[in-house]
């Protein structure tokens, strides 16, 4: 097991691109700013689809201008095609998202398996002319709410496609949290053989309390890059079922626990999710937002004492 992982946020796009209220673009500023003083150097900022579709990202050239990049800062972005790549200035990672299903695939980018590869075809030569690279995001690689269990060979086979068009980093989404420890292990052995040089991303929800056991095995098969929101926000528009991601304070708090470094201050990370819960006028269901850390001790004068 390793002893250090990367963590890209993703709270900021994914976290919020179903949120119904439009978040100001200084506000998104001002937690993308907290979330990188707290040591987060991975950062999966917005998303440039069609403002139509996702209003809420609409103001993704802005928050991206306005972001503050220290050295070793990392800024992804999901670009869906040669438009969004136009558009992608400052990306230092272009997201190439799909889905492996093809119902999901309608619901989500009205198109084809086939029809949404061939929009991102042309993105990694594109990115390259621009300083950025490609990386490819797979929904719904575990199950999918139209068609149940997504064949681990449907992944593979994508997966190869993406390898062959020169991508080397591949995320898997467990879109509607159904993975469960044994099926993520054979699905990353599957690909550990299938697609030798690709580094694999995995990206949980949490949706039925897996999450973090599944981050676990993860880390048991030997991958070190996952994905997390703050507060635990999120979903997927287009996916009947689809709840929060698994959320970044509760990640890094277990790996604290189990002593792999993240880079990240807990602490700092846990005020950054208040001040995202303040400008949503939520309570994020973050089990770290509800809980202290583990060996936070309390005076015992101030301390409920059983009478008789």
């Amino acid at each position: 097991m390793s002893q250090a992982v990367t963590i890209t946020e993703v709270g900021l796009r994914d976290g919020l691109q179903s949120w119904p209220d439009i978040v100001p673009v200084e506000h998104k500023i001002e937690i993308a700013n907290s979330l990188i003083k707290a040591g987060v150097r991975r950062l999966e900022a917005t998303s440039f689809v069609s403002p139509r579709a996702v209003p809420q990202l609409a103001d993704a050239e802005a928050l991206i201008a306005g972001i503050e990049r220290p050295d070793g800062m990392v800024i992804e972005a999901l670009v869906p095609n040669r438009r969004g790549g136009e558009r992608a200035v400052g990306v230092d990672i272009w997201v190439a998202f799909m889905s492996v299903s093809e119902t999901h695939s309608r619901a989500n980018s009205n198109c084809s398996v086939d029809e949404a590869f061939e929009r991102i075809r042309p993105l990694p030569q594109m990115a390259a002319q621009a300083g950025a690279s490609v990386t490819a995001a797979l929904a719904v690689s575990f199950d999918c709410p139209f068609e149940g269990q997504t064949p681990v060979e449907n992944v593979v086979t994508l997966a190869r496609r993406f390898q062959d068009i020169g991508v080397r980093t591949l995320k898997l989404g467990d879109t509607i949290g159904t993975a469960s420890p044994a099926r993520v292990a054979r699905l990353i052995t599957a690909l550990a053989t299938a697609v030798t040089d690709m580094e694999i991303v995995l990206h949980f929800h949490n949706t039925r309390g897996l999450a973090l056991a599944n981050v676990m095995v993860g880390l048991a098969t030997g991958v070190t890059r996952f994905e997390s929101a703050l507060g635990g926000l999120g979903g997927c528009p287009f996916a009947p079922g689809a709840s929060g991601n698994v959320a970044t304070e509760d990640v890094v708090h277990m790996m604290v626990q189990e002593g792999i470094a993240t880079g990240i201050d807990l602490n700092a990370l846990i005020e950054a999710g208040r001040l995202f819960g303040d400008i949503l006028k939520t309570d994020l269901p973050a089990h770290l937002q509800r809980a202290e850390p583990v060996g936070v001790l309390h005076p015992f004068n101030d301390a409920d004492r059983a009478a008789g």
